[in-house]
């Protein structure tokens, strides 16, 4: 297989409440909830960086269209964003903080060297947020 991945995609409990943290408390840009007209197709979809979304759709819809039992685990997948500096990841945690996102683990020092935290978006997906020394992000 050769890697493609464009849309990493959450299922929530509440569309417009994800896209109101999303959006609004951590300012990632958005047109919006799309597809109502469709059953279970209502969706929203954040930018990224170029070539790559979060989507957020429902649960319930996500379900239905797997044909899975919706079974929320907060360790199954953590989503990392790495950052440039330990303000950074400080600040960024505090922005998830306002937001609405629940502090599971506060930055700290690492055992690899460097500095990261953990919090949970209102549906219980983990974020981590990490400076690392030996994989800076470049713009």
């Amino acid at each position: 297989m050769k890697p493609r991945i464009s849309v990493l995609m959450l299922g929530v409990d509440s569309l417009e409440r994800a896209v109101t943290f999303y959006r609004d408390g951590l300012g990632l840009t958005t047109e919006g909830i799309v597809g109502r007209e469709f059953e279970h197709g209502a969706v929203a979809f954040f930018d990224l960086q170029p070539g790559l979304k979060l989507a957020v759709w429902p649960r319930a819809d996500l379900a239905h269209d797997t044909g899975l039992e919706a079974r929320p685990s907060a360790t199954e997948f953590s989503i990392g964003h790495n950052v440039r500096d330990r303000a950074e990841v400080d600040a960024v945690m505090e922005q998830a903080r306002e937001a609405g996102a629940t502090i599971v683990k506060p930055a700290q020092d690492t055992f690899w060297g460097g500095y990261a935290g953990y919090f949970q978006d209102p549906d219980g997906h983990l974020w981590e947020v990490a400076w690392n020394p030996a994989w800076l992000p470049g713009e």
